[in-house]
This record gives C-alpha cells, sequence and structure tokens, in this order.
C-alpha cells in the first residue's frame, strides 16, 4: 500500500489523555481543550478494558468533528479501527506497516521512539509521525528513562524521515527548545491533565508554539 505522510493537525499540538491524573472528566477536559484551540487528542487510557476505551473514544469523534479536530488512540490499531477513530498512536516496536494494512491510507499513524536508531528505521510509508519521550523529566512518568534532552532531540529530528513531536516535560518555556532543535510539534499530558484551568494551559501552549515556528523558520516538514 503506497502512503505519503499525512499533514499533521493544525497545531502541531496532541494532548494525551490520562483519567488517572485529571482534576476533571476526561471528555470535559478534552472539550476544553478544542474550545481553547487544541486539534489533536489520544485517547491513552490502556488500563481500560478494550471495550470501555472504544466507548470513550467514540464519545469523543461528535466534539472533535464540530471543532474540525482529530481523535486518535493510543494502544492497538484494532481498537482504533473499532471506534472510528482518526489513527492510533503504536507503543515502541509496534508493526507499524500492519497497522497500516489495517487503517488505510487515510487515518494517522504514530509510533513511540527513545533513541537515534529508532528514528533512523522510521518508514515515512508507514507512520506520518513519530513521538519522542522522555524529552525532559517529567511528573507524569518519574524514572521512566533518561531525558532525551535538546541535543538528543535534534539528533533524532534530524535522523528522521517524519516530523518528531517531543512528549515528557513539556511546557510553554520548554516548547521553544523543542522546536529550536528541529521538532515538528509537541505532545502534553499531566500538565494539561492536572491544570485548575486546562483552557488557560492550551492557549499558553499554542502561542509559544506558533510563536516557536515564526522564529526558527520553514523547517523540513
Amino acid at each position: 500500500m503506497f502512503h505519503v505522510p499525512m499533514k499533521l493537525p493544525d497545531p502541531p499540538l496532541l494532548l494525551v489523555t490520562d483519567r488517572r491524573q485529571a482534576r476533571r472528566p476526561v471528555a470535559e477536559i478534552v472539550g476544553l481543550a478544542f474550545a481553547a484551540g487544541c486539534r489533536w487528542v489520544s485517547l491513552r487510557e490502556k488500563d481500560l478494558p478494550d471495550d470501555e476505551q472504544v466507548v470513550l473514544a467514540r464519545s469523543l469523534l461528535p466534539m472533535a468533528r464540530r471543532h474540525g479536530a482529530s481523535v486518535m488512540v493510543h494502544g492497538e490499531a484494532a481498537l482504533a479501527k473499532l471506534a472510528g477513530a482518526d489513527g492510533v498512536h503504536l507503543p515502541a516496536g509496534s508493526d507499524t506497516a500492519a497497522a497500516r494494512a489495517l487503517l488505510g491510507p487515510q487515518k494517522l499513524i504514530g509510533v513511540s521512539i527513545h533513541t537515534v536508531g529508532e528514528a533512523e528505521a522510521l518508514d515515512p510509508a508507514a507512520v506520518d509521525y513519530a513521538l519522542a519521550g522522555p524529552a525532559f523529566e517529567t511528573v507524569s512518568k518519574p524514572g521512566y528513562g533518561p531525558e532525551i534532552g535538546r541535543k538528543g532531540l535534534l539528533d533524532m529530528a534530524h535522523a528522521a524521515a517524519v516530523p518528531l513531536l517531543a512528549i515528557g516535560g513539556i511546557n510553554t518555556v520548554r516548547v521553544a527548545e523543542v522546536i529550536a532543535a528541529g521538532c515538528g510539534g509537541v505532545a502534553v499530558m499531566g500538565g494539561v491533565m492536572r491544570a485548575a484551568d486546562p483552557q488557560q494551559e492550551i492557549r499558553a501552549l499554542i502561542g509559544t508554539l506558533k510563536g516557536s515556528f515564526a522564529i526558527r523558520g520553514p523547517g523540513r516538514f
């Protein structure tokens, strides 16, 4: 199956859910994020039974459609297909070609990576973007792994044939750093899930993201 990597949602800010950290129901936070300008959400609730993940993902789709936004599922391509989601985000080491064959050319497919070697191995015929983390030390996943840091992100972004998004410890200060390092966007989780005002957090991140791209100028993607 021939596939040209799809254009990422604009702005390239991926909100990853985690109801265990959330101060409000996930659907409420997602709605606030959409209202604040976020156009890309991935449901990451892997501890829920498959049928509950599907129901939750489906419940977000009408809201997403009203805002021209995309909803993905973190985990298995089969669940994303069952939910009618806009794509899937796969764990590191996943069979991306099989996911593409299952979902077809019009769905977004991303994969997590942690090393330059994994960045070099990315196949643009199968994936549209990669998520590199933890970019920096993060409250959400302490001890999850050594932080990649700006130099690591620079090397990985240079090696990847698709846009690289940074995740882990991302805030308005870090956004400018990772975009300057060549990343094509950012992903956030705990900072928004735990925020007293998710809309304010999203607006601040988007403002910094747009400003950072303006400073960097046209990139590889």
